[in-house]
């Protein structure tokens, strides 16, 4: 297996966006908004952590707080999201984090930080992985992030641009140096879904694949 260069990966974006429609990005949320989210979304379904996120919000209007109610009640807000107790615990370990370095309840001075920096603090609060700073990067801010989820890892494994072997954070560190620039975004909600769509864990949907003849997976399962 060789690495993807940038042709390859240019061309899986353009032959899913061609397939998928024209690109929508998520609604442009604040720094910390997106870090709730991110968590909140965790082990669950879309639907079910943007209904968790709505609720949290409703609840509590402000991010102070939920920094300061008990945590059973912001695990009560957010209960349809999925493992409620440990998110909410979660979230308050980053919000007092954030609070303490800060000074208060606000990540926007993290605009004025290169990549590097900006993903390096995101990755020093408690439970923030490369994945969830990544979404960060990306959705929030703009940053040139590619976030690897379980689809967008399950459809490199199958390109063969990483080993089936790699795990998620391996993954995120040898494709973020290989996606060109621009495109990262785009090709994340591509491939994630693509993932959900064609190229499922089981039964995937081979012969109707764009990818299929860039596939090392389909080209070994499909004619079958």
């Amino acid at each position: 297996m060789t690495a993807p260069g940038e042709q390859e990966i240019s061309a899986v974006q353009r032959r899913l966006r061609a397939s998928q429609g024209t690109f929508v990005p998520k609604p442009l949320l604040p720094v910390i908004d997106e870090l709730v989210a991110t968590v909140l979304s965790q082990h669950t379904s879309d639907t079910n952590s943007e209904r968790a996120f709505a609720k949290l919000k409703a609840s509590f209007p402000s991010w102070q707080q939920v920094a300061d109610a008990p945590v059973e009640q912001v695990a009560s807000a957010i209960r349809g999201g999925g493992i409620a107790d440990r998110k909410a615990r979660r979230i308050q370990q980053i919000l007092s984090a954030i609070e303490h370095r800060e000074g208060s309840l606000d990540l926007s001075r993290l605009h004025d930080l290169d990549d590097a920096a900006a993903e390096a603090y995101l990755l020093s609060l408690p439970g923030v992985g490369p994945k969830t700073a990544a979404c960060v990067l990306a959705f929030s801010m703009g940053r040139p992030a590619f976030p690897v989820d379980t689809h967008v890892h399950r459809v490199a494994i199958r390109l063969g641009w990483i080993k089936p072997n790699t795990t998620a954070d391996r993954a995120y560190e040898l494709l973020a140096q290989r996606i060109p620039p621009g495109i990262g975004y785009d090709l994340h909600l591509a491939m994630i879904t693509h993932g959900r769509t064609i190229c499922r864990a089981r039964q995937p949907r081979c012969g109707t694949c764009v990818l299929q003849d860039l596939c090392a997976y389909g080209s070994v399962t499909w004619p079958r």
